[in-house]
């Protein structure tokens, strides 16, 4: 089994890749988006922390720089847009085609999005270089934590896929998943630290980001990078996120039994 998708994966990477340097102009204007959000959240707290004399929540205008620089990085390598997406593959009959094929699709959607990260670092690195060049960030990495950082966001890519490929299940049921997934992005923003850093955010606020699987997908290999946790922190968000990607998995095998009975798209 494991020699199998060893096999399976290089062939899957190689023609998404391909698929991607294909239609590279649609991948830059969604690179695009994804680099301008965060620097208007850069510049609005920067802006906040100069009217405060400098520094608003332990965050100089100089860490701010590196927090949305590091989250624009770890937002690309953990981001998918498969709730963006299954619906028309549903109502479309797209899936029919996928659920023929002997491998479940899930990991045709796993190699596009590998594939696309790879392609697009040819606008992110750039993009990071000038802003860091703008902006002069201050960071404040240690050995420790740009280790730890590795598994940190390899499983954070892992419980976000997992967990959004599960929900976007929802689309079996309803052909109008609009209202749904814009309520999951809106969530996912606020407590995802996309918006503030935690450390801004009231203490009720971080107490329920803590025990939402979002702050695991974004937040905290951000705050790991910058040295704003300690190795005890780091560890124990790191087994959270394991347990987070365990109930994930578990959701996604129990509903994707009952998806595919529900299953009756055109094509189909």
């Amino acid at each position: 089994m494991l020699r199998y998708y060893l096999n399976l994966y290089p062939a899957f990477l190689r023609i998404a890749v391909l698929a991607q340097i294909q239609y590279r102009a649609s991948g830059v204007i969604w690179m695009i988006g994804s680099i301008i959000e965060p620097v208007i959240f850069l510049v609005v707290w920067s802006r906040v922390a100069r009217a405060r004399g400098g520094e608003v929540g332990g965050y100089a205008e100089n860490e701010f720089a590196a927090y949305y620089i590091v989250l624009m990085l770890v937002n690309h390598v953990t981001f998918t847009w498969i709730m963006h997406v299954f619906q028309s593959r549903i109502q479309f009959g797209q899936l029919s085609f996928q659920l023929m094929r002997p491998v479940h699709p899930i990991h045709e959607d796993l190699s596009d999005n590998v594939a696309y990260k790879i392609v697009q670092l040819t606008v992110m690195l750039p993009a990071v270089i000038i802003l860091i060049l703008i902006f002069q960030p201050k960071f404040n990495f240690e050995m420790w934590s740009l280790l730890l950082a590795v598994p940190a966001i390899i499983l954070a890519l892992a419980v976000r896929f997992t967990l959004e490929w599960t929900l976007a299940l929802v689309a079996f049921w309803t052909t109008r998943v609009n209202a749904i997934n814009q309520s999951y992005f809106a969530i996912i923003m606020f407590f995802s630290g996309r918006v503030a850093p935690m450390a801004l955010l009231p203490v009720t606020i971080q107490s329920i980001a803590s025990a939402l699987p979002f702050y695991y997908m974004i937040a905290f290999p951000v705050e790991l990078l910058l040295g704003k946790l300690t190795p005890a922190q780091a560890l124990t968000n790191i087994v959270i996120q394991l347990g987070w990607l365990a109930f994930a998995l578990m959701l996604l095998v129990s509903l994707w039994k009952v998806a595919v009975k529900q299953y009756s798209a055109v094509g189909n």
